[in-house]
C-alpha cells in the first residue's frame, strides 16, 4: 500500500500555558505526538513527514528516526503547514493521510478504515467525520440534499443554519496525492482568522464536480484534541484505563484502578497484583505473581517473578525474583538485586550488587558495593563511598554479618564469612572468618546522678 502521513504540529498550543510545544507533552507516560505517529504507522503508512514549528528543535529530537521534520516557520494555516511538507513528498503519488499531533487518542484500526474507504472509493478525498451532540468549537460539515459533502465550515465562518448542524470535522482527511498541492495554492485566506483553511480544498474539490468521501468516526473520544491542561488530564484518564483494561485482560489484577498509574510502555506478568497509588512508568518490566504498592513508583526497572515491593521508589534498578522490598525503601539507578534478597525500611541502595538471599532489613545505606550471597547488614550500616571528591568500592563476601551501625571506609574489603562489630568504623580490609571491631573505651562513672544532683560534678 502507497500511504504516507502528513502530522501538523507546529503551533506552540497558548493554552498549554508552556514552554514545551504541546505535542511534547507527556500523555500516560509518552508525548502525544509519539502515539499520533504510531497510529499512522499501525495503520500502513511508510513515510511520515512532521511540520514543526514551535521548538522544532525539540520536536525533531523527539521524533528522530521515526519521521522526516519540515518547518513552518510562520504559523499561517492548516493548508500552508500542509504545503510545507510538498518538497518531501514531490515523488509521491499514493494516499496521503493528514491529521494533527494533538490527537493521540485515535487510533491505526480507524485510521486503516479512512484509507480503506478512501481508495476503494477513488475519490480526491476523503474526511473523516463525527456525528456529535453539542458541536460547539468544531468545523460544520456541509452536504447537499443528495448528501454530498460540499464544503467544511469554521464555527466562526457559519451561518446561524449552518451552526445547526450536528456532523462536524474531525481534522482528519485522506486525500490522493495527485494534485493535491496544486489545489492547495489556490486556497486564500477569506475567512475570520485569516488563515489558509486546509479544508477549503475540499470546497475545490466540490467546486469542481469531484466526489468527496466521509467515514464516519464510531468513537468520537479518539479525534478529541488536546488545547488545554485540563483536556490532558482528561486525555490521561482515558488512555491509563485502556492500559490497565489490557492489563487485567491479561491476567493482572489492578485493586482500584482510579487509583493506578501505569505507562504504556510497561509490561506486568499475570497474577501480579497491582496495590492503589501505584505509579509504574517507562519500561518497567514485572514478572508473574509479584506484589506491588500500596505506594510504591517503579521507573524503568525490571522485577523477576514474586517480588513484594511496598511504600518505595524503584529507579532503573533489576529486582530478581522473591525480593521483598520497603517499605519506604529507595533504589537508585544502578541497583541489582539477586534473588531472594529482602531490603527494608528507611534503606537506600544505589550502583550496587547484592547476592542472593542478602538481607539488608533497615535505616541503612549501601553505595558502589558488591554484597555477596547471604549477607546480613545491620541496621544503621552505612558505606562512605565518597571522599569529597571521588566515589569508591566497598566489596562484602559472602555469608558476613556487618553489625549494626557500622561504617564502612571504601575502598574496603570485608571477606566471606568475616563480622563486622556493632558500632565499628571499618578503615582496613577484614579477611574471610576475622571478626573486625573498631571501639573506644568505655568510660564508667559511678554514681553520677547523684554528684551531678549535688553539683558535684
Amino acid at each position: 500500500m502507497d500511504l504516507a502521513a502528513v502530522i501538523l504540529a507546529a503551533g506552540k498550543g497558548t493554552r498549554m500555558n508552556s514552554k514545551l510545544p504541546k505535542v511534547l507533552h507527556p500523555v500516560c507516560g509518552s508525548p502525544m505526538l509519539s502515539y499520533v505517529i504510531d497510529a499512522v504507522t499501525g495503520a500502513g503508512v511508510n513515510q511520515v513527514v512532521v511540520v514543526a514549528g514551535y521548538a522544532a528543535e525539540l520536536v525533531s529530537r523527539a521524533v528522530e528516526g521515526k519521521a522526516e521534520v519540515v518547518i513552518q516557520a510562520e504559523q499561517l494555516g492548516t493548508a500552508h503547514a500542509l504545503i510545507q511538507a510538498e518538497p518531501c513528498l514531490k515523488n509521491f503519488s499514493g494516499s496521503l493521510l493528514v491529521l494533527c499531533g494533538d490527537t493521540p487518542l485515535i487510533e491505526a484500526g480507524t485510521l486503516a478504515k479512512l484509507v480503506d474507504q478512501h481508495q476503494s472509493a477513488g475519490v480526491a478525498a476523503t474526511v473523516l467525520t463525527a456525528e456529535v451532540a453539542d458541536p460547539t468549537g468544531y468545523g460544520r460539515v456541509i452536504r447537499d440534499g443528495e448528501g454530498r459533502v460540499l464544503k467544511i465550515i469554521e464555527e466562526k465562518d457559519a451561518s446561524p443554519a449552518e451552526e445547526l448542524v450536528r456532523e462536524v470535522n474531525t481534522g482528519i482527511y485522506c486525500f490522493k496525492a495527485d494534485g493535491l498541492f496544486d489545489v492547495l495554492k489556490q486556497i486564500i485566506p477569506a475567512n475570520a482568522q485569516g488563515e489558509y483553511y486546509l479544508t477549503d480544498a475540499i470546497s475545490i474539490y466540490a467546486g469542481r464536480g469531484q466526489d468527496v468521501g466521509v467515514v464516519v468516526i464510531q468513537n468520537p473520544k479518539e479525534f478529541a484534541g488536546i488545547n488545554d491542561r485540563v483536556q490532558l488530564a482528561g486525555a490521561e484518564q482515558y488512555l491509563r484505563g485502556l492500559v490497565l483494561d489490557d492489563l487485567m485482560r491479561t491476567g493482572v489484577t489492578v485493586i482500584d484502578p482510579p487509583s493506578t498509574f501505569v505507562g504504556r510502555g510497561v509490561s506486568v506478568g499475570r497474577d501480579t497484583v497491582l496495590h492503589p497509588f501505584t505509579f509504574i512508568e517507562g519500561k518497567t518490566i514485572i514478572g508473574e505473581d509479584c506484589i506491588i504498592g500500596p505506594g510504591a513508583r517503579l521507573v524503568d526497572a525490571i522485577v523477576g517473578n514474586g517480588a513484594v515491593i511496598q511504600n518505595s521508589l524503584i529507579i532503573e534498578s533489576i529486582i530478581g525474583d522473591k525480593c521483598t522490598i520497603g517499605p519506604f525503601a529507595y533504589l537508585r539507578p544502578g541497583t541489582k538485586l539477586g534473588q531472594g534478597v529482602k531490603v527494608g525500611d528507611f534503606v537506600e541502595i544505589k550502583k550496587s550488587l547484592i547476592g542472593d538471599g542478602s538481607k539488608v532489613p533497615h535505616l541503612s545505606y549501601v553505595g558502589d558495593a558488591t554484597v555477596g550471597k547471604k549477607v546480613n547488614i545491620g541496621a544503621g550500616t552505612i558505606t562512605c563511598n565518597y571522599d569529597g571528591k571521588s566515589k569508591y568500592p566497598t566489596i562484602i563476601g559472602d555469608g558476613a554479618f556487618i553489625g549494626s551501625n557500622t561504617n564502612l571506609v571504601a575502598p574496603v574489603e570485608v571477606g566471606s564469612k568475616a563480622v563486622t562489630g556493632a558500632g565499628s568504623t571499618i578503615t582496613k580490609n577484614i579477611p574471610a572468618g576475622a571478626l573486625g571491631v573498631e571501639r573506644a573505651k568505655q568510660i564508667m562513672v559511678n554514681h553520677w546522678a547523684s554528684k551531678k544532683k549535688n553539683g558535684n560534678i
